[in-house]
């Protein structure tokens, strides 16, 4: 059976919440994988489908005529973006990538992906996220102050965050299928108390029993509504009142309580869908690099080599460190670090001054034996694969240029042809005329 992780945070502000976060990364005790039972893709279409029921109950309440509520309005403006959203999350978390991810081992969330759990968190005290992406970074990062998260944890970050926020969307969404009845419920009641329609004129037909609405919704909506009809709904009006006054409250206070929650499910929604936005516009390779403690570490390359290769490049160092990672279960911190130990040790301007010598050619031996790792399995194989990859660039980087280069000098060449034959042309005339 799949379990839902629901966590219910209050509002901090970024301070208090990376001490937070701090602290939980002090708490969190780990294990190798996370468990299926906590795969979160199948409750995140259970989510999907409920925000679409509220989503087509809005639009039907709009034909007719009923009060939309102000966060039901965002969920109308933006619904295509959670629908994007969910289908991307489908197609790039399959299960089997979802178990690979560092798991907990321990406490109420045992079993779930660490990197799930903690983008859960930031989205539950942050009141839905809206946060930048500078934000994102120091809050990730004040987690590492006291755990590191691995490559794949960090890259795919974001998908878990835009789970975490289907899942905010769809609480709200809970909150406005309640006020939506309770206004159809009132229009009900108008109809045929108060403009005393016969039963084949009805309009809002309310037969659905509501559990656990709020009675504020209905009391606020139904004062709303018989003020619109004057001397004829004071009589309805009174009563009310009077009914309010026995719970001890008055009809202003109720009105201020329920356009306060109303304000307050407005901005929530707004930060969830604003930060499923903000994510879609992130430069991830940018937040992986600045955060990722491998890639710190590695800029760190003795011989400077490091910090001016390309993107493509460095992500193939990266790759190394990753796969000896997951085949001998040695952190990847640990073995970045092992590998600009060894660059250190030589002198500066020899091949074996670079950390790409431990990683990508003959120094691997050396970094294997310094992990204590006696076999050298798949060495070879990498190898070729490494040189494929290097030789290949210089080879498509070659032809490039020869095409380049064989372009410009016939174009060179057509050109001056044309200049050649233009004042040739225009000799002749000029002697003809003579």
């Amino acid at each position: 059976m799949q379990r839902a992780l629901n966590i219910k945070g209050a509002m901090l502000n970024p301070e208090q919440l990376k001490k937070y976060l701090e602290n939980i990364a002090t708490d969190h005790t780990l294990k190798e994988k996370s468990d299926k039972n906590t795969y979160p893709v199948p409750h995140m279409i259970e989510n999907f489908e409920y925000i679409t029921k509220v989503y087509n109950m809005l639009n039907a309440h709009l034909k007719l005529g009923i009060n939309i509520h102000q966060a039901g309005e965002w969920l109308l403006d933006n619904y295509y973006i959670i629908e994007e959203t969910v289908k991307e999350v489908r197609k790039n978390l399959p299960l089997k990538k979802y178990v690979k991810f560092v798991g907990i081992s321990s406490g109420n969330y045992k079993g779930y992906a660490r990197s799930y759990l903690l983008a859960s968190e930031i989205v539950a005290y942050t009141d839905g996220g809206n946060f930048k992406a500078k934000e994102l970074e120091e809050y990730l990062q004040s987690y590492q102050n006291k755990k590191s998260l691995n490559m794949d944890e960090i890259w795919n970050i974001g998908l878990f965050f835009k789970i975490a926020l289907i899942e905010k969307i769809k609480e709200i969404c809970e909150k406005i299928y309640l006020s939506q009845m309770q206004k159809l419920k009132v229009e009900s009641i108008i109809e045929r108390l108060v403009e005393n329609k016969p039963k084949n004129e009805l309009k809002f037909a309310y037969g659905t029993k509501v559990n656990g609405g709020d009675s504020y919704t209905f009391i606020e909506y139904m004062s709303y509504k018989l003020k619109k009809y004057g001397k004829k709904g004071i009589a309805y009006l009174n009563i009310l009142e009077e009914e309010i006054d026995k719970q001890g409250l008055t009809l202003l206070e109720v009105i201020k309580k329920e356009h306060f929650d109303i304000a307050l499910k407005k901005v929530a929604i707004g930060n969830a869908i604003r930060s499923i936005h903000a994510l879609q516009r992130m430069n991830f390779d940018e937040i992986f690099e600045n955060i990722n403690g491998v890639e710190e570490i590695l800029k760190s390359d003795p011989s400077k080599v490091y910090e001016n290769m390309d993107y493509k490049t460095k992500e193939m160092y990266r790759n190394v460190i990753k796969e000896i990672s997951q085949k001998t279960k040695i952190s990847e911190i640990y073995i970045a670090k092992k590998s600009i130990e060894l660059a250190k040790l030589r002198e500066t301007g020899e091949k074996e001054n670079h950390v790409g010598y431990y990683l990508i050619d003959e120094g691997i031996k050396e970094l294997y034996k310094s992990l204590n790792i006696k076999k050298i399995s798949n060495y070879k194989k990498n190898r070729i694969k490494i040189n494929l990859y290097i030789y290949g660039i210089i080879i498509l980087s070659l032809l490039l240029a020869c095409a380049f280069g064989l372009y410009a000098f016939c174009m060179s060449k057509s050109i001056i042809l044309r200049h050649y034959i233009y004042y040739t042309c225009d000799n002749s005339r000029l002697r003809s005329s003579y």
